[in-house]
């Protein structure tokens, strides 16, 4: 399992670099890195971000 920020604006930036440059989805992102999806949606979601697979993006 890949580490990754905790704090949510910074989970957020760091989210959408890897998904910009590396991934097609947050789907293949968590599967590569081992992650688990609803943990990081979760934590975003408590922030009031949520990810948009039409953009590709978190918000």
């Amino acid at each position: 399992m890949t580490d990754y920020p905790k704090e949510p604006a910074m989970l957020a930036s760091w989210l959408n670099m890897k998904l910009r440059d590396f991934y097609p989805s947050l789907e293949s992102l968590c599967e590569d890195l081992e992650i688990e999806r609803a943990d990081l949606e979760k934590r975003l979601g408590e922030a009031g971000f949520e990810y948009n697979a039409d953009l590709n993006k978190v918000w």
